[in-house]
């Protein structure tokens, strides 16, 4: 099996499982923060839908250059909002998924801002840091953000203490 129909499987998952997730966003919550160094409720949610807009920068691209974009994180003020936004950053990353040749996967990829680089990886290790266990990483923060606001929490890899009975 070819590597991008492995991640191509597993984006379809996790995107999934994302979902369940971001559906149970409270936005009259939106400012929660369990610490004063956390982000917020709303930015947090943001952040784990736009992850899944990052393979088009990881396979697409050569490079990110922090020096030459003005990122400004999105605003939405619902859960539809917020879903559609993931729903269409998930098909994009499909699409691509769909038509990238495994030889993309072997060639670098750098991160950096402007002169200063970061890192130069293979683009199937950044595709695997960045796109997937990035969104792993901030979908768990998520779960504990809705857990201390009392969200019943839906199971991800099997049931959850809020599913099945538990």
């Amino acid at each position: 099996m070819k590597l991008n129909q492995i991640l191509l499987a597993e984006l379809k998952e996790e995107a999934a499982a994302t979902r369940k997730l971001l559906e149970l966003v409270p936005f009259e919550k939106a400012d929660f923060k369990p610490h004063e160094k956390s982000m917020t409720l709303k930015r947090l949610s943001v952040h784990v839908a736009e992850i899944s807009g990052w393979w088009k920068e990881c396979l697409i691209n050569d490079e990110l250059d922090f020096s030459k974009g003005d990122f400004t994180p999105k605003e939405f003020n619902s859960t539809a909002e917020l879903l559609a936004y993931h729903d269409s950053l998930v098909e994009k990353a499909e699409k691509i998924l769909t038509e990238i040749a495994d030889e993309e996967f072997q060639k670098p990829w750098t991160m950096r801002n402007g002169e200063q680089i970061y890192f130069t990886m293979p683009k199937s290790k950044v595709v695997r840091s960045w796109c997937m266990n990035h969104l792993y990483h901030h979908r768990a923060q998520l779960s504990v953000y809705l857990r201390l606001l009392n969200v019943p929490l839906p199971g991800t890899y099997g049931p959850s203490a809020d599913s099945h009975g538990m």
